[in-house]
């Protein structure tokens, strides 16, 4: 009698536990289908159309071409030119914006009076639309009427003054500090976040053992903050090939096409030439170029940290 009670118990739970899981699924299901329709698809059928040459504005259907839209690029001027730009913004804007968020972050991590309106102006530019940043600093940065180059010769510093959007070396220049305006605050938030996560007892430890504060930095907090240099990594990544707004809105890829970005050449091809083929050919030669990055980005930070251990083991 014993035994068949257990039977039918373990045969309930079992059926309760089956409910619950598929109650779990049919709430999961939407979310599922939302990844599959809006992400799913477009990646798969992108990917298929970066084989074919399909203009939708004149083909009927895609035609299979191979390799022709990837081995293009080789020999596509614009192409080269939106690569070396896209380059040059990532270079640059990499390391300023992980090393300005970091070092403003470490000021403003302790509550000390005026600290909290600090942190809502470093973020408040986080909140401003891409598109209305481009067009403010469009304004500000024009030749003729800007305010930035009034502010120059009012304060005796006209010589200074440049045709910031016109010229193609300063071109690049505005929209590598505009893109660092706009985004430090989300990188300070992270930052913080890590920093926050650090416990206090490791560094009063290391107080104690007379490390000053440059010493705590190096040694304590940016070895305890690696996982967090792994996000805030990926993020800046995406955010240096991914350029698009800034470069499109503030110059349209001028002058010529200094300020022309891969992304921004994508865009083109897909909807001023309606070459389907070759757009997602290039979108997806970014998608290689963004996980190499990512790839070496983790590598290091991991290869660190392993470093680390043994260095704590030994």
């Amino acid at each position: 009698m014993r035994t068949i009670s257990k039977n039918k118990s373990s045969g309930r739970s079992s059926r309760i536990k089956m409910r619950e899981q598929l109650a779990g699924y049919g709430f999961m299901l939407p979310g599922f289908l939302f990844i599959a329709i809006y992400m799913g698809y477009p990646l798969i059928d992108s990917l298929y159309l970066s084989f074919m040459k399909f203009n939708y504005n004149t083909d009927t259907n895609p035609v299979f071409c191979g390799l022709k839209n990837y081995l293009h690029v080789f020999q596509d001027s614009y192409f080269t030119d939106a690569f070396r730009n896209t380059m040059i913004f990532a270079v640059a804007f990499f390391p300023i914006v992980m090393v300005i968020s970091l070092i403003l972050a470490l000021l403003i991590n302790h509550e000390v009076k005026g600290s909290g309106l600090f942190r809502t102006c470093i973020f408040l530019p986080v909140v401003v639309p891409l598109s209305l940043t481009g067009i403010i600093f469009q304004w500000i940065l024009n030749n003729q009427y800007g305010l930035f180059n009034y502010f120059l010769k009012c304060i005796g510093m006209g010589w200074a003054a440049k045709d910031w959007l016109g010229n193609g070396k300063w071109a690049m220049v505005s929209i590598i500090v505009v893109s660092l305006w706009k985004n430090i605050g989300l990188l300070v938030i992270m930052f913080m976040a890590g920093l926050q996560a650090i416990s206090n007892d490791i560094i009063e430890a290391s107080k104690v053992d007379g490390a000053n504060v440059l010493q705590r930095i190096f040694y304590v907090i940016l070895p305890n903050l690696r996982g967090t240099f792994i996000v805030c990594g990926l993020w800046a990544i995406l955010q240096a090939i991914k350029v698009f707004e800034q470069p499109f809105v503030m110059t349209n890829g001028g002058p010529g096409t200094a300020t022309l970005v891969l992304y921004q050449y994508t865009w083109i091809n897909a909807f001023q030439y309606f070459d389907m083929g070759y757009a997602s050919a290039i979108a997806y030669i970014m998608t290689i170029l963004i996980l190499v990055l990512i790839g070496i980005n983790n590598y290091l930070n991991r290869n660190k940290n392993g470093e680390g251990l043994e260095q704590d083991e030994g």
